[in-house]
Order: C-alpha cells, then structure tokens, then sequence
C-alpha cells in the first residue's frame, strides 16, 4: 500500500503595490500555489509583515508616503530571512540594483512576462526553504540527534544511544561488532565518556594494524634486554590504560597464540611484561571491536570460544548505513557543519536532490565515506550549496524511485539518470515542455529530441 505524500503548506507571499491593477494581476496568478497578502502602501506592508509570517515579499519601489526601497531596510530590519523580489519600470532599474545592495534578491520590471516572474518566485522560495532546512537541520542535530559524536535519529541508532547510557557505569567487557566505517569506535569512546572511568584515558588498538611479532609487546610490554632490539623497557597499552579503557579494534584478527595470552589477562585482571619475572596487577575496563563474523570463525577454529564469551559480555552491533536510511541527511549536514568550520567555508547547504541520491546509495563504506565524500564536496564547491554535478558517478547512476539494477553499461546508466531527469522537470512544470526545458537549462527542441531518443515521448 503506498503511503500518501505528505502535501507541504503554502508559501506566504506579500504583494505591495499601489496600483490595484497589479495587485489584482498578483492575485490572479500566484493565489493558487500560495498565500497571497496585498497590500497598497509601504506602512500597510509594514503592519503585515509585523503580524504575520511572510517568506517573500514582491515590493513595488513606486510607493506613497514611503518609498520602496526604505521599505525593504524596514522588513530586512523586521526579518533578514523574509526574501524581497523588487517590481520596478524600466526607467527605475538604477534603484532595482540598489536595492540589491541592500538586500533585495532580485528584481523584475514591468510589464513582466508571466512565466519568467512564476518561475522567480518559485525559484526564490525553493532557496528559502533550503536555507531553513539546513538551519533547521543544524538545530535539530545539535538538540535532539547527537549523543557524543554519534548523529541518528532511526530506531536503531536510539537504541544504542540508549544501551551506551545503560551500559557506560558498569565495568562489563563489551564487543562492538559491524561493518568497517559504521562509528564502533566512537561509541567505544561515547562508553568510556560517560562511565566513572571518564577522567582516565582511552587507550585505542588497531590490532590489525600491529605486525604479529609486535603484539605482545605492544599490548603487555616488554623488559629491556628481552630480546633483540629491546634496548629499554615498554609499558604495554594494558598498563597505559590502567583506571581507564582499553579499546581493542579488529579484535577478530589476533592470532591464536595471542587469543590466548588476552583471555588470561583479562581473567586474572594481570599482565606479564616479555622478560619479566612476575606479573603486574592492571585495572583496564575492556571494549573491543570487529567487523567479521567470530562465530563462523569460532566453527572455522580461527577464534577461541572461551575468549569470545569472555569479551562478549554485553553485545552492541552497529547497522550499516544502507540500513538507517533516515540517519543519511543529519550526518550529512553534521559533517557540512564540520568542514565549513575546518576549511573556513560558508556553504550554506546541501540541495535536495543530491540528499535524495545519498538516500538511494547503498553506501559500501558506510558513514567515513559519506565524511570523506562531505568534505571533498566542501573543499571543491564553488557555489552556496552542494550539487549533484561534483557527485562521484556511482552515486550520481543511483536515481531515486528507478529500480536497482546491476546494470554496469555507462551508457545505459546515463540513459536512466536522463529519463528521470526529464520526467521530474516536466512534472515539475506541470506537463508543459517549454517550462520544463526552461528548468533543465536547455532549448524546448532539444528536450523534444531528447524523449524522442530516450522513448518518452508518448509517456
């Protein structure tokens, strides 16, 4: 059963002019897409605006008593938000471009052709909206949907949000299981953060990263002199962490003999450094981390099941981020946030289209490769808001409402995003070619060529 579209409010647009003619025009042409207020005096618009919310303003500068243009410093003054689209003849163009100045968006002169001024307006308010939704996104994340570094509003992510809570006092081993990029480590800190242990340090492992060889002394320390190369003594990351947490990722890959070596020391609460002639006492609160399966590899012999149920006390898994589909925009404008700060940018948002083809990717590096893809678009963006065109190929090929396809022809993958292209902008113009083609940025003949070549034209 398909869900029924959710139909957003009106737009509230303030005509001001003092001529009825055009105000009556203004009515005749916007009232059924928007909320129209009228008004034929600077102080009227003035009271209106005061009272009531207004997202655009179409603002004579011919006025009585007070002049548009003063006018316009009044509403910004009232509300830097509220768009203002300056209506001028052609002789008072001079004070249009002044009016810019001051903050108008643009302006449009009379007589105005009837489409060009339709499609300003919707063009205007669609920049407005993406605006507030940024803000209002940004707002939201800071208030409602960021725990620590960790950003989600979906079931799932509010459940670990609430287990890190349940879990961050007790001194219980943790395993944190998931795909590679999906933030195991940030609630590993998130735990340690919020458990008595916070004032201590967090000691992070990459066990994977440690050559075999390496392990133990990294992980217990070594004496020096206990073997060549041991020209002085080291504390192993167990004693580091010591009142604090240990954090061991890639837990899966400890070889066998090393398995055996962390269990002990994870029962007798005791490390023994290479060389030394008696243990040292360690009081490391344990969390570790995978993203492969332990109890295929516990079948496999590769993984030691007492070591396993040892470490796996309290379970958290993390889902993919094809899987918290609804999580895609909040990180997104999270990561936007952090990239304009670090790179010392202003870009004001990202445009709904783009969000749209991150919601339809599957995303195999999960929540660092929409990072990494955040902040290549900032560093790159030439404009005020993030577009499709600086999006890599594989995501630009996933085309919202299409089905999946494992179609891998380039050619046929364009033929796609095009078809649905062409579709979206003459629903978009209600059907009528000219004003669809005036969307897309081409000539009316070449959108015709185009159904023609891609099979549309009788869709």
């Amino acid at each position: 059963m398909k869900k029924k579209k959710v139909q957003k409010p009106k737009a509230n647009i303030l005509v001001v002019d003092d001529e009825k003619s055009m105000r009556d025009s203004m009515q005749l042409l916007l009232k059924d897409d928007y909320n129209l207020h009228l008004a034929k005096s600077g102080k009227e618009a003035i009271a209106i605006v005061k009272s009531q919310p207004i997202d655009l303003v179409l603002l004579d500068i011919r006025l009585p008593e007070i002049d548009g243009i003063e006018v316009l410093k009044l509403i910004k003054g009232h509300d830097d938000s509220i768009e203002v689209i300056m209506v001028t003849a052609v002789v008072t163009v001079k004070k249009a471009v002044e009016a810019i100045r001051i903050g108008a968006y643009d302006y449009i002169t009379k007589p105005f052709d009837i489409d060009a001024l339709q499609d300003q307006v919707k063009k205007v308010l669609e920049k407005r909206n993406l605006l507030q939704e940024n803000t209002s996104l940004r707002q939201i994340i800071d208030r409602d949907f960021q725990f620590e570094k960790i950003v989600g509003k979906s079931k799932e992510i509010r459940e670990i949000f609430k287990t890190v809570d349940d879990v961050a006092r007790s001194n219980a081993t943790i395993l944190i299981t998931g795909e590679s990029g999906t933030g195991k480590e940030l609630v590993a800190r998130a735990i340690h953060n919020r458990s008595p242990r916070q004032d201590k340090l967090f000691v992070a492992v990459n066990c994977a990263a440690i050559p075999e060889n390496l392990l133990e002394s990294e992980l217990f320390g070594h004496e020096q002199g206990s073997f060549t190369g041991a020209i002085e003594r080291q504390i192993g990351k167990f004693e580091i962490a010591s009142g604090g947490t240990l954090f061991l990722d890639e837990i899966g890959s400890l070889p066998l003999a090393m398995q055996a070596k962390l269990l002990r020391a994870i029962q007798e609460k005791e490390v023994q450094r290479i060389g030394a002639s008696h243990p040292t006492p360690v009081d490391a609160r344990l969390i570790s981390a995978t993203n492969s399966d332990l109890r295929a590899a516990i079948k496999k012999y590769k993984f030691r099941e007492d070591l396993f149920y040892r470490l796996n006390v309290i379970p958290i898994h993390l889902p993919p981020l094809r899987d918290r589909k609804e999580d895609i925009g909040l990180l997104a404008g999270h990561f936007l946030h952090k990239y304009n700060r670090e790179f010392g940018k202003n870009i004001k948002g990202i445009k709904r289209d783009v969000l749209e083809l991150f919601e339809s990717y599957d995303w195999p590096g999960n929540i660092r490769e929409l990072e990494n893809l955040i902040e290549r678009l900032v560093v790159l963006c030439k404009s005020d808001h993030i577009e499709a065109q600086g999006l890599p190929s594989e995501i630009q090929r996933e085309v919202p409402g299409q089905p999946e396809t494992k179609e891998t022809n380039l050619f046929k993958a364009v033929q796609k995003f095009e078809a649905a292209f062409i579709r979206k902008a003459l629903d978009q113009a209600g059907g009528k070619k000219t004003k669809a083609a005036r969307l897309m940025g081409i000539h009316r003949n070449t959108l015709m060529n185009l159904e023609k070549k891609l099979g549309l034209e009788s869709s």
